[in-house]
């Protein structure tokens, strides 16, 4: 298996640069989708990137539990795309905060993260692309839960580049190769 790892600021071609990638490799491919549909501004926006994908691509949508979806491909598909971890990691983020409490984040999603980061080391049987944003070039948030997601954020890319073989950061549609 090979990690290439796509990372970029909002709207800087990210995401088309890795299903562009993804789609040059021969075999089965799925498309983990991490964004819900909660408004008719976001279902429109999950419409477009569907139409920008072949009929070759399976989507699979999945907001939370990444680490189960992702054991469940080995074998099955030549290629995954997953789009996009910043979504999933605010997704997350969302569901504590809405639990109303001013704690640490609970242990289902700190497990959640380690299950996810472990499962990668493991998973052998796909070639996997991740999309990401890069949140921590912007000014310091002013809220703590803004502050907790730009550091988790930051701390999630840093480890996803660790594992990956190649990084690259999108900016302006342009990629640029930063590792591998």
């Amino acid at each position: 298996m090979k990690i290439t790892f796509i990372i970029g600021g909002a709207r800087s071609g990210k995401s088309l640069f890795a299903l562009t990638r993804a789609s040059e490799i021969e075999g089965q491919k799925a498309y983990i989708a991490t964004a819900e549909a909660l408004d008719d501004e976001m279902r429109e926006r999950i419409g477009k990137h569907k139409a920008e994908r072949s009929d070759e691509w399976d989507t699979l949508e999945e907001p939370l539990k990444l680490s189960p979806l992702i054991n469940t491909l080995q074998g099955r598909y030549r290629v995954v795309l997953l789009d996009c971890l910043t979504i999933w990691l605010s997704n997350i983020l969302l569901k504590f905060e809405a639990a109303g409490t001013d704690n640490e984040l609970p242990e289902d999603s700190i497990s959640e993260f380690t299950s996810f980061l472990g499962g990668l080391k493991h998973a052998d049987d796909f070639d996997l692309f991740m999309v990401s944003n890069e949140v921590g070039t912007g000014i310091v948030p002013e809220n703590k839960l803004a502050r907790t997601f730009r550091d988790l954020s930051g701390a999630l890319n840093q480890k996803i580049a660790e594992l990956s073989d190649e990084v690259y950061l999108v900016t302006a549609g342009i990629p640029l190769k930063i590792k591998g």
